[in-house]
């Protein structure tokens, strides 16, 4: 029968059985329902790579705006994407200029966040809420350091993972013991969460108002844990994605942090990875914390990213910090590249269907200045995103960039030229292209256009 002609569907996830295996069949044409009235939705992704400490602005700032604009010097890994980027200047987060240490914690929620307040979900898993569906996994995080960029509508932080190793084995491996022990080990975890949620709620009772705020927050946590359980107990019948002996040895491996390029590489390959199987559909991924991030010994840093951001004016640590923000750039370059040659399920690159959004939280890590936000955002055109423009939005508020006055352009990034320019308005946009019907979004004020 040639399938032009089938009358049958198979469906996506069925699995072929044979010799004791079992794999997981790619998106093939026999699974297209024939002269459906519509084409199936293609997955929409997003991914957000975070840089802490802001960048060294001098060599970083893109001074035209529009078509016509020319890279930086930091920027200029990115040259050859440049039909699929927007470099973006002068967005800001209003929560973050009085609080700098939230810069991280606010990069994705927009939430104002100070000492007493808790924080707002973040787009990733606003995201999440309408891709979970379809995937095993909501989302994915990765971070250099405990913590990751995502935050639940409770205001927990979610749990990141580093280790490429484990990585590759959670979203891939099959659980040891088989599919019965894992299950039997979920629904115990799930019995004594259940239990312990039904305790607390007993002693709750009997607590003043401080503490239970606190056990507020800490039965979000459980929730969360509660409701992540259950879901890995209801996919475990689902196979696993048959994944390549290539791409098994490019991303299950250990690297040791002195080779911060080959294991950047490594975690963009997972994602990459991820993104191509759909066991997730939205990822984060954070390059360390404002106060923790590495060194790179590889290209001649020894020092951390906190200790060159505050450079205190000295030439040396300027130079390394500008060799830091390019090599970040040039990993991130990687990524989009690794997106754009693997096909997506309509034979089209993966890119088209992707969002990036990489950037960081400050913009001048000397000063903790937290305006004119280096952002760079690509990716989703097949999602109605258009790109190869620089957007500004200082444009018409200020007399221009003056980098050869690095007083005036520092103070550009640590009071906002454009008050309204929140970053709020970017993290909406996107959302809107991954199907979240929302108007608003943190402290959005309108969508951006793009």
């Amino acid at each position: 029968m040639s399938f032009l002609s089938q009358s049958w569907l198979l469906d996506r996830r069925h699995a072929l059985r044979a010799m004791g295996t079992c794999i997981s069949l790619p998106m093939l044409e026999c699974m297209l329902p024939l002269r459906a009235a519509e084409p199936p939705a293609m997955p929409r992704r997003s991914a957000f790579v975070y840089l802490a400490n802001g960048v060294h602005s001098l060599n970083y700032q893109i001074t035209t705006p529009g078509r016509d604009f020319q890279f930086s010097r930091s920027l200029r890994p990115l040259e050859k994407h440049r039909s699929v980027i927007t470099p973006i200047s002068g967005l800001h987060h209003p929560g973050s200029l009085s609080h700098h240490h939230n810069c991280i914690s606010i990069w994705l929620t927009g939430g104002q966040l100070g000492p007493s307040d808790r924080n707002t979900i973040s787009v990733d898993q606003k995201m999440a809420e309408v891709t979970a569906q379809h995937t095993r996994y909501p989302s994915l995080e990765v971070a250099l350091t405990q913590g990751s960029l995502a935050w639940t509508a409770d205001g927990v932080q979610l749990p990141a993972q580093r280790r490429c190793s484990e990585i590759f084995a959670s979203l891939f491996e099959a659980p040891k013991g088989g599919t019965a022990v894992q299950r039997k080990a979920l629904r115990r975890k799930a019995s004594v969460l259940d239990d312990n949620l039904a305790e607390v709620r007993r002693l709750e009772t009997k607590m003043g108002a401080a503490d239970r705020g606190r056990l507020e927050q800490y039965l979000s946590s459980v929730r969360e844990a509660e409701i992540r359980t259950r879901r890995a107990d209801a996919w475990l019948d689902t196979p696993l994605p048959a994944i390549s002996e290539t791409d098994r040895k490019r991303t299950n491996r250990d690297i040791p942090q002195t080779q911060a390029g080959d294991y950047f590489r490594a975690v963009y390959d997972l994602l990459v990875l991820a993104f191509q199987t759909d066991v997730t559909r939205v990822a984060t991924f954070s390059l360390g914390g404002e106060g923790d991030a590495f060194a790179i010994p590889e290209i001649g840093i020894t020092e951390s990213r906190h200790q060159l951001s505050h450079h205190g004016g000295d030439p040396g640590y300027m130079e390394k910090l500008t060799n830091y923000d390019t090599f970040a750039i040039e990993q991130f370059g990687y990524f989009l590249t690794r997106l754009a040659e693997t096909q997506d399920l309509n034979g089209r690159p993966m890119l088209g269907s992707t969002m990036a959004l990489f950037g960081s939280g400050m913009s001048y890590g000397h000063s903790h200045g937290n305006a004119n936000l280096p952002l760079v955002l690509a990716g989703g055109t097949d999602l109605g995103l258009q790109h190869g423009s620089h957007l500004d939005f200082n444009q018409g508020h200020f007399s221009g960039y003056q980098l050869e006055k690095p007083g005036e352009h520092y103070a550009l990034c640590s009071r906002p030229a454009n008050p309204d320019a929140h970053m709020s308005n970017l993290l909406l946009t996107m959302a809107q292209k991954m199907g979240v019907e929302v108007d608003r979004f943190g402290d959005s004020n309108r969508a951006v256009q793009l």
